[in-house]
This record gives structure tokens, sequence and C-alpha cells, in this order.
């Protein structure tokens, strides 16, 4: 149950301007009370007034009959009991057996008694169903227009309670969860704690005239712990807290959201000091339509209407806090996100690798650990993971002690844990033809000699051509640091490694392969972002036509759908994006046949191990070890896959495949570290 907070006593403080608290919930039993006690009065009042019978045995009414002292008697049936009237006005009862029969009969009939036959009467609970039943159908009418006329301010408030809010609300009861158990994030946990503290110590920022803000924005990836900070918040608060979710608003009745909408701000201003949490706000916070647009009655924009108008409208009131999280803020409506309504907005990144260290040491309680586990080492191994992703990788790696008969989790646990959430499970049944494995062999052996061979590019950590899920093999990059720019230098190089699986096949095989599909897809991509987006082009020149798309979601978005450069530009940015690749792809052709023979070793190496480590690729290729990385540096995976061949049907693509990409080039990624991604390959 939640407290209403104690209104301050009358003063010459003017009014707070929150409404007065409704009349207590008891007066709905008053109706139903008033017709319960018009019942009992109902049957009671007729026993109240009528005499008592007198009880005869059957010799006494014999005898009264023969002194002609009955006036009227009523038989029921044989055994019953019998009712009757004497001649002084009393009632009376009477047993008559039924031996009696017809010559008592005849014995009334010369007295002059009035004779009646008693047919058997419904019992008492009989009568008392029926009654209840006549009730209950008077009484629906009644109640259904109680219910329809509760609320009268709100014409949606009383139907069936569609229109009350569906927030939980957490005072006394809270939730467990503190800020001690949300690792990371100190920025976005002081922000958002100031918040919590302002409720609680109002007075301190009082004196320095600060005002509490109106909203806190929370805007982050996926799985980074937005709805993790909210339930610290209700943990931690000593205000109540009311959690609801975005689209319990909307409903398949007209208004309901609007109605919903009041009725929460108008339950919070009745406990304020208090906090409203709303999850996923983008379900009913989307961008109205703009200029030109037609105009809908939309249920959607009439709930943000009613959203807008109680976080900062005519009658503004103080003493509510409004947290929401979202990570789609780019379709939120600018009306939502101005000052006074949001005037925080605390952005919650894919965490970095001190901040991974602290959640697999939250995610890693209760667990048992083998000695060879470092938190540390498996941190750096997982860049772009958010805390959701670390939390599975720890419980995978428990699945994986189970399944070999362990209740102590090892390195190695976390190793295939992460293999198994980065590339998939690996298949036994999935092995390669002879010819098949040389070919994945070539392949993955170009991109990892290429990157152990080349200035700028990342480190080589491990190479595999086990198949896993749906790729043939695996190149793993460990960077040195957790880039947040990217040089020209930097893009050039890796545009060389990804296609150093194809330039290998080339230089080995003598042809290409569809493993270098999805290496193609990728580089292609890139190249395009550094002719038309980052000015990386002396032909094109420092221009940008971005693509955009989600911010933290991925993907992209689509294509320009109304491009701002001519024909003309677009042939020169196809021509341009074509000389980087081509460029790129004679550089990994030239390295790998000056180093044939360190390449012939390589495949060599990895057709005996299946598993090479980055140590022996830098041994073979003559050059400074550089995978084994200090534990103070943070790592970043990027695999380069070799895809299976597509099916043989026709306009088919090949099967979609789940990894990292080398560290994207784009706007976004200045101030985030790449994660997951789906790309097709061929």
């Amino acid at each position: 149950m939640s407290k209403q907070v104690t209104p301050p006593p009358p003063g010459d403080k003017p009014g707070s301007g929150n409404p007065p608290p409704p009349p207590p919930a008891w007066r709905h039993w008053l109706l139903p009370i008033g017709l319960v006690i018009a019942f009992l009065v109902w049957l009671w009042l007729p026993t109240l007034h009528a005499g008592r019978p007198e009880t005869l045995t059957y010799s006494r009414f014999l005898s009264e009959v023969s002194a002609h002292q009955v006036k009227s008697v009523e038989i029921a049936q044989p055994g019953g009991t019998s009712s009757g009237e004497l001649s002084n006005g009393h009632n009376f009862t009477v047993v008559i057996p039924a031996q009696a029969g017809q010559p008592m009969l005849d014995q009334l009939q010369s007295a002059g008694v009035e004779t009646t036959s008693a047919t058997e009467s419904p019992g008492f609970g009989s009568q008392l169903v029926s009654w209840l039943l006549i009730l209950v159908f008077l009484a629906l009418p009644v109640f259904f227009w109680f219910r329809l006329s509760r609320g009268a301010g709100g014409q949606f408030q009383g139907v069936m309670g569609a229109g009350r809010s569906r927030a939980k609300v957490f005072d006394e009861e809270r939730p467990s969860t503190t800020f001690a158990e949300v690792a990371g994030y100190e920025g976005a946990k002081s922000e958002i704690s100031e918040v919590v503290d302002f409720l609680r110590t109002s007075e301190r920022y009082a004196k320095a005239g600060a005002k509490v803000p109106r909203g806190v924005l929370m805007v982050g990836p996926p799985g980074t712990g937005k709805t993790l900070l909210a339930r610290a918040v209700a943990g931690e608060a000593h205000v109540p807290v009311f959690v609801v979710t975005g689209s319990s608003f909307v409903e398949m009745f007209v208004g309901v959201g609007a109605a919903r909408v009041r009725d929460l701000f108008t339950e919070a201003r009745k406990r304020a000091p208090a906090i409203i949490f709303v999850d996923e706000i983008d379900a009913i916070g989307q961008r109205r339509g703009g200029q030109g647009a037609a105009v809908a009655n939309d249920e959607r924009e009439q709930t943000l209407n009613q959203l807008l108008s109680e976080m900062d409208g005519f009658d503004p009131t103080a003493g509510l806090v409004v947290l929401a999280a979202s990570n789609r803020p780019e379709v939120l409506d600018p009306a939502l996100l101005r000052p006074g309504r949001f005037d925080r907005q605390v952005t919650i990144p894919l965490p970095n690798v001190n901040e991974r260290v602290a959640i697999l040491g939250v995610h890693c309680r209760g667990k048992s650990l083998q000695p060879d586990v470092d938190l540390e080492v498996v941190a750096r191994g997982t860049p772009g993971f958010s805390g959701a992703d670390l939390a599975n990788l720890a419980n995978e790696a428990a699945i994986f002690a189970v399944r070999d008969g362990r209740d102590v989790i090892s390195a190695a646990d976390f190793g295939a844990a992460r293999d198994r959430i980065i590339l998939g499970r690996r298949e036994g049944t999935n092995a390669l033809l002879p010819e098949e494995k040389h070919n994945v062999a070539v392949h993955e052996s170009g991109h990892a000699l290429v990157a152990a061979l080349s200035e700028h590019a990342d480190p080589v950590a491990k190479v595999t051509i086990l198949p896993a899920g749906q790729t043939l093999g695996v190149t793993e990059q460990l960077p040195l640091v957790e880039r947040h720019m990217y040089s020209e230098d930097y893009l050039l190089t890796s545009l060389a490694v990804r296609l150093g699986g194809r330039a290998a096949e080339l230089v080995v095989v003598g042809q290409g392969s569809t493993g270098a599909g999805n290496d193609l897809a990728g580089a292609t991509e890139l190249a395009t972002k550094m002719v038309r987006e980052f000015g990386m082009s002396a032909t094109i020149g420092p221009v940008g036509y971005p693509e955009g798309g989600s911010v933290f979601l991925g993907g992209g978005g689509p294509g320009l759908s109304s491009r701002p450069f001519a024909e003309a530009t677009q042939a020169a940015i196809d021509e341009e994006v074509s000389t980087l690749l081509r460029r790129a792809e004679i550089r990994a052709v030239d390295l790998l046949r000056e180093h044939r023979e360190e390449l012939d070793g390589l495949v060599d190496l990895l057709l005996e191990r299946e598993t090479v480590d980055g140590s022996d690729v830098y041994r073979l290729a003559g050059r400074p070890d550089r995978s084994a990385i200090p534990s103070a540096s943070p790592m970043e995976v990027t695999p380069h896959r070799t895809a299976p061949a597509p099916r043989p049907a026709p306009d088919s693509e090949a099967g979609r495949l789940t990894g990292y990409e080398p560290a994207a080039a784009s706007p976004e990624d200045n101030h985030r570290t790449p994660g997951p991604r789906k790309h097709a390959g061929s």
C-alpha cells in the first residue's frame, strides 16, 4: 500500500494548486449496504406485529373441535404442521398424524370448522435466492450508472476503468535495486541521483534558488541499463515512484490515452513530491505531422498533447519529476524535448572497458570462477557489448560449464560463450570438404597476414577455420585502444584487410569465391562513407551526404529518397568508391605476393591446428608480436568472416551472418563503440 503525503497545516501560505483529494473509497459500499438493510427490515417487520401462534397437541385439538372452539384449520401434508384460528381469534398450530384420515375430516365437518388443504410452500432458502436474483437485476443498472457517472470531469474516466492509469506505484514497498548495484555509468547516476536528492532535500537547493528539473530523458542503445537505473531510483527514493510504459496509454478506445495521462498526473499530484517513470516514451512521444501534413485526430497525438500539457501547461504543478527512457530519440517530438519539459537528456552509451569489468563483476556474483578467469581480459574481448549482452555472456559461460559437468566456470567457458554469441553455435555436422577447408584457410590467412604486415591495422588475436553458425572462418583483431575518431590511414588499411581474404584467393587459387561476399559488402559500405560522408576523395571534395538513420538501433536507415546531388555526382561517387576498393585490393595482393612463403606457412598451420593464435601469425610474418596487449589497454573484436556459398536458387540471397565488422566510421560512432550488426554474405 502506498502512503499519501500528509497535507501541511493551514496558514498564511498560498495553496499549492493541487486538486482536493477525492472522497474515501468506502462510500461505494453505502448503496449496497442500504439495500441489504432494507431487505432484512422487510422480512422482519411482518413477524414483529404478528402474534405468536399457540401450539396444541392433537388430543387438545380434538377437544377444542368437539367444544366448537375451532373456527378454521389449514391441513398440511400428512405428518406436517397444520395451522388455524380459534374462535377467540388466537392462532394455533398442531401436528395431525397421518393415521387420522377420513374420521377426523368428518368430525371437523360436523363441528362446522372451515377446512382447507395447504400445498407444500417453498422454504426460506428458495425465497431468499429468488429475492437475491431480483435484487441483482435491480442493482446492475444502478451499478453501471454509478460507474459511468464517477469522475464526471472526464468522459472516459469510468468506462469499465479504461481511463485509469496503468502505472505501478512504489512507495513503502520499494524494489531492492539500488545505485550500488548499477555498475559503471557514474556520470549518469550522479545526474539522476541529483534529481532524487532534490526531491528528498529540496530546502538545500531552494536556498540557492535552484529549481528541480521537470524531466530527465535517458537515451542510449538497447540493453545499456536505462530501465535498471529507473529501478534503482525507485529503490533509493523516499518519495512515491509511478512506473508506466509508453504503450500502456493507447488502446482501442479513442481518448483513452489522454485520459490515462490525466489520471496518472492527478494521482502523482496527490502524492507530491513524486517521480513518474515512463519507459519507451517513443511509443507516445513520436514527432507530430509537420507543415503540409494532413490534419488528423490521431489517438497518439492526443495522448502526446495531453502529456505536453501536463508536464508544462497552463497550470503546472511543482513537486513532480518525469523520468523517461528511449533508444529512439530521433523520432521524439521537439516540443517534448525542450527545456521546461525534459530539461536534461542523459546519454547512456555502451560501457567502456572499465565499466564492462564492473558489470561483469556484478553478473558473476554467486558464480564460482576458476583462478584462470580474469574479468579484465574478458572485458577487453567484449567491446560493443551492452550490460544485457554481458549478463548473457556470464550466463552462457555458466551453461558451458554445466555441459562439461562442472559447477566452476573457467576462462575457456567465457571464450566459448563469446564465440557462441558473436558467431553462433559450432555444429559438428557442418564439416567442410577438403577443398573448401583449404580455400577457407587461404582466405583467413590473407586477412590475418595483411593485418599483421600493415602498420595501421589492429593487432591480430586469433584465426580459426572452424565453422560456427553461418561463418566458415574468423579472423579476430583486438585494437590497442577503443577508438572514437578514425584517420584516413586507418580506414584505408581497414579496406585492405577486408579485401585480404579475396586477395589471398587470387594469389594462391587464382580466382575468387563466394566467401568474400560479406567482406566486399562491408568494404563497399565503408568506402562509400569515406567518399560521400567524410570527404576523403580528392575528386568529390570536402562535401558530405550522410544517409542518416537511427542513432542507437543501427541499420543505417534507408537510402536517400531525394538525393541532394545530381546524377553526375552519383556517378563520380561510384567511380571513387570503385577506385578505393581496387587500390585496397592491389595493396593486399602485392603484400601477399611479396610474402607468399609466409602465406603458405600460415595456411599449412591453419590446416594442421584449425585455430592459430595471433603470436603465431606475427612469428610467421617476421613482425614484432602485437597480440599481447597490456591489461590496461582496451580491445575491440573485429572478425572477418568467410561466408558459405549460396544455395543454387535463382535470385536468392546468401545466408544472413551475425558478427562484428571493423570499427564503422560514421558520425554517431564518434561517441560510441560499435556493437553487433547483421550483414548479408554471398
